[in-house]
């Protein structure tokens, strides 16, 4: 198991993540200093990160990141696939290559994905998500859901062990969500009912809102909804008339269809999107 392919410095390097940070105290702009209190900076490009915190805070380097998951990487067999960050670094996420799932025509990748942050918005974290070939569409399951947490301080002392301990429980969650998506995709649905269930959860619509009245919704809401129409048709005409068919035309619409920014970063982070994908795909394994 113990094979390397790639340095540490080689991965840092294609991931672009091979920087650090620094804690710096801060000070008012006359030069005072603001006691115990300090931000974290990059290096490479003298940026700080919208947050300050205390003495007791320590920062994950990123080659700390990528050194320990390339020991798990040795010890367990799964490969580094790739890495990056977004909004400017501050959040950072690795992903190692797990499991995939054969659907007739569709194949689901399956990756543990280790997230790290510089401002606050997450502890380290590892999760399971996955990747529809078909139309590369994602589903990240949701971050705040799981137990895999390390705490920024300075006892954090990750050893790999304990990763390793901890992936072990994400690869049976994936496992979960794999034998529910096989369930899905055998579980065909009411179009009526389970759809109306789905839109009003995706769009936040309550039930009193009659949604074949145009005039009862936004002209911005009926839009996506019928954006939200297009995707699922295409979808279910791809995977059949069934659970699995629904849920991809959800992931499809906020994956490609959804407003400005970057949803794999809020689908990763647990946050907006991520966590409605989240909250209706457990909604339509309690129909299984």
């Amino acid at each position: 198991m113990e094979k390397r392919i790639k340095s540490v410095d080689e991965i840092l390097n294609e991931t672009n993540l091979n920087w650090k940070v620094s804690m710096e105290p801060i000070q008012t702009m006359s030069g005072v200093p603001v006691e115990g209190t300090f931000a974290v900076v990059r290096q490479d490009i003298n940026k700080a990160f919208p947050k300050t915190f205390s003495d007791q805070y320590q920062p994950y380097q990123n080659h700390e990141l990528i050194e320990l998951l390339d020991k798990v990487s040795g010890k367990t067999g799964l490969e580094i696939h790739k890495g990056g960050s977004f909004k400017g670094g501050s959040r950072v996420f690795v992903q190692l290559k797990s499991n995939d799932l054969k659907l007739g025509t569709d194949r689901v990748e399956g990756f543990l994905t280790g997230i790290n942050s510089f401002d606050g918005s997450t502890s380290l974290a590892f999760g399971p998500s996955n990747i529809t070939i078909s139309c590369m569409n994602t589903f990240f399951a949701a971050f705040k859901e799981m137990n895999t947490k390390i705490r920024h301080t300075k006892n954090m002392g990750i050893k790999v062990d304990e990763v390793c301990k901890a992936l072990e429980n994400v690869l049976r969650q994936e496992q979960i969500i794999f034998d529910d998506i096989k369930m899905m995709s055998e579980t065909r649905f009411d179009k009526d009912k389970t759809v109306d269930q789905v839109i009003r959860s995706l769009f936040e619509v309550s039930k009193e809102v009659d949604l074949k009245d145009e005039k009862a919704l936004s002209s911005r809401k009926f839009n996506q909804i019928s954006k939200f129409y297009v995707d699922l048709n295409g979808e279910i005409a791809q995977k059949g008339d069934n659970l699995w068919g629904l849920f991809s035309g959800v992931t499809k619409y906020t994956t490609h269809s959804v407003g400005k920014g970057d949803s794999s970063e809020k689908k990763m982070f647990g946050k907006g999107i991520g966590a409605k994908d989240f909250q209706i795909f457990n909604q339509l394994v309690e129909l299984i």
